[in-house]
C-alpha cells in the first residue's frame, strides 16, 4: 500500500523544512505527497445578501491565487519524480487537516513549527499543538 504524507503548506521557511522532511520520507518509503494550503475563513452568521455575494467573490479569487501559489512547488516535486497532489481549502486548519488525513487515509501529517504567541512558538506552534492533540494519524512538527 502506498503511503500518503500530508504537508501543511504556506510557503514559510518552517513549512519548507517540513516539506523537505516529508519528501525524504516519501522517497525512502515510496510514498506520495499531498500539499494542503488552508485559508482561514471564519463564518459570519449575520450578513446581507450583498455582503454574502462579495464574500463569495473574494473567496473564489483567494482560492485561485492560492492554487497559483502552490502550483510551482507541486511541479518542482513532480520534476523530482514524486507523485504529488494538492488542495486549497477554507476553514479551521487543524479540523481540515484531520479531515483530509482521514479522507486520504494518510500515513502522517507534516507541519512546520510556528505559532501566534512566544510561548506557543517555543513549544510547537498553534497548528502543530492542535494537530498533536486531535489528529487521527501521527504528526511530525518540524522546527
Amino acid at each position: 500500500m502506498v503511503k500518503t504524507f500530508i504537508v501543511g503548506f504556506d510557503g514559510t521557511e518552517s513549512c519548507q523544512r517540513a516539506m523537505d522532511f516529508a519528501v525524504e520520507c516519501a522517497k525512502s518509503q515510496g510514498g506520495t505527497i499531498h500539499l494542503v494550503h488552508i485559508l482561514e475563513w471564519s463564518p459570519y452568521s449575520f450578513l446581507t445578501q450583498e455582503e454574502l455575494h462579495e464574500r463569495h467573490a473574494r473567496k473564489i479569487k483567494e482560492v485561485a491565487s492560492a492554487e497559483k501559489f502552490i502550483s510551482p512547488t507541486c511541479k518542482a516535486l513532480r520534476d523530482q519524480g514524486l507523485d504529488v497532489t494538492s488542495e486549497v481549502r477554507y476553514g479551521n486548519p487543524s479540523e481540515l487537516m484531520c479531515e483530509i488525513a482521514k479522507s486520504k487515509k494518510a500515513a502522517q501529517i507534516f507541519v512546520g513549527r510556528k505559532g501566534a504567541s512566544k510561548l506557543t512558538r517555543l513549544m510547537v506552534g498553534s497548528l502543530g499543538l492542535s494537530l498533536v492533540q486531535t489528529s487521527p494519524v501521527p504528526v511530525t512538527v518540524v522546527p
